[in-house]
């Protein structure tokens, strides 16, 4: 079994509230527009064993270090983790033309700060997972993250974990919009 921290689109913005959220999972995955690698540096104090892959803000030194698709396979899973995805239905042109080569039972993706957690019925029930948005910046209300287990081909325990509004933070460290 694997406890998983999934995140995206943070936009260089650590929410200090992941470092509870995250505490006891056995990776972070990261689904792009990261913003820095300091944030990795933050997120990597919490759980060093990090996959990630960059988003359309990411530059220099983050395109280096990460890649912008990512596939692997874990507990009978095969993961792809991209920044632009898509939904069913709606995938990006490079997901749909990649989709009937790579085949994922999982398939994560960020960039429209929108959480969506859905199946595709028509590729073979491809779980597909959006975290939302991290991040203080874009038209996202509400910052969130997954937090899950995967066993033995499952599913367990999926979280949605909301980190409270978007928006800059005050003395009281309270959002505001």
């Amino acid at each position: 079994m694997i406890r998983i921290g999934l995140i995206s689109d943070t936009h260089n913005y650590f929410d200090p509230k992941l470092v509870e959220f995250f505490k006891d999972v056995d990776e972070i995955w990261h689904a792009g527009d990261i913003g820095s690698m300091d944030l990795m540096e933050q997120l990597q104090q919490i759980q060093p064993n990090i996959k990630a892959v960059y988003g359309n803000i990411d530059g220099g030194v983050l395109r280096q270090e990460y890649k912008e698709h990512l596939i692997w396979e874990v507990e009978g899973f095969k993961i792809w983790m991209t920044h632009i995805g898509g939904y069913p239905g709606n995938y990006s042109p490079a997901v749909r033309s990649m989709l009937p080569s790579v085949q994922p039972d999982i398939f994560i993706c960020g960039h429209s700060h929108i959480l969506k957690v859905m199946r595709d019925e028509k590729l073979n029930n491809m779980i597909v997972f959006n975290p939302g948005a991290a991040g203080i910046h874009g038209m996202h209300k509400i910052k969130t993250v997954l937090r899950f287990q995967l066993h033995e081909k499952k599913v367990l325990n999926l979280e949605v974990i909301e980190l409270g509004k978007r928006g800059r933070i005050d003395n009281n460290n309270e959002a505001m919009v």
